[in-house]
């Protein structure tokens, strides 16, 4: 079981409005309940600031950045707007960006790098297809994300991983806590071998169809730093559950 300081991060991925900010009360009052948790949220763009100004100490993120600070990249949010407007963390290489936005490893680590540089929590994402696992290519396909999406984690930020099984995001499905243990432990010896001691302090956090049944099941599992949570962190009432049980771990 992990002795690293438990992270519970929210995705509200292209779901809210200024009235669900009411949920932000019951669930910084857990979090502030949780000794040795950290929350977070992600709402969309445009709601971090009106988010981080109601917080009450919970850390508001964003759920994507772009490489650069600044230009002519219409559409875009840069790290330093996102800072800002009262971001504290940022989500790269969600797969749903990968897959949609046709994001490769190398523009990741291009925003992981821009993020870190400066001082924002970044969460890198990385996980395998359906597919993948069952032509038993996941721990191949994941170790490949890890070299190419993975930045030098220098700075004042902080780097996370998350493992998201495609096939278990939005779909009710969850990995087995045996398949889970087994690709943390591929990323965690990815991240020791390319970043030595710093490696083993590196968060990882699981993703996929987290919620209040299985969460303590989850987070028992050795190497489960946390969780990135996304359908369930869209109310205090399925989200608290979670926090809950990271803290009793």
């Amino acid at each position: 079981m992990s002795v690293r300081r438990k992270l519970i991060a929210g995705n509200w991925k292209m779901n809210g409005s200024r009235a669900q900010l009411a949920e932000l009360s019951a669930i910084a009052a857990a979090a502030r309940e949780a000794a040795g948790v950290d929350v977070a949220i992600c709402p969309p763009f445009t709601l971090i600031s009106l988010a981080a100004a109601r917080a009450g100490g919970l850390a508001i993120g964003a759920q994507d950045c772009h490489q650069s600070d600044s230009g002519a990249h219409t559409g875009n949010v840069s790290a330093p707007m996102l800072k800002e407007a009262g971001a504290r963390l940022t989500i790269v290489g969600h797969s749903e960006r990968r897959a949609d936005q046709h994001e490769s490893d190398a523009l990741v680590s291009a925003k992981a790098q821009a993020a870190i540089r400066h001082g924002l929590r970044t969460i890198v994402c990385v996980g395998e297809s359906e597919a993948d696992r069952a032509a038993g290519r996941a721990g191949k396909v994941v170790s490949a994300q890890l070299s190419g999406s993975l930045p030098d984690p220098e700075g004042d930020g902080e780097m996370v991983v998350a493992y998201e099984p495609i096939w278990a995001i939005g779909t009710g499905k969850s990995a087995t806590t045996a398949d889970v243990a087994e690709m943390h432990a591929l990323i965690r010896a990815h991240l020791i071998d390319n970043f030595g001691d710093r490696g083993g302090r590196i968060r990882i956090l699981y993703g996929g169809s987290v919620k209040a049944e299985n969460a303590a099941e989850l987070f028992a599992v050795d190497n489960v730093d946390g969780a990135l949570v996304g359908g369930a962190s869209l109310t205090a009432e399925q989200f608290v559950p979670i926090i809950q049980a990271a803290a009793r771990c």
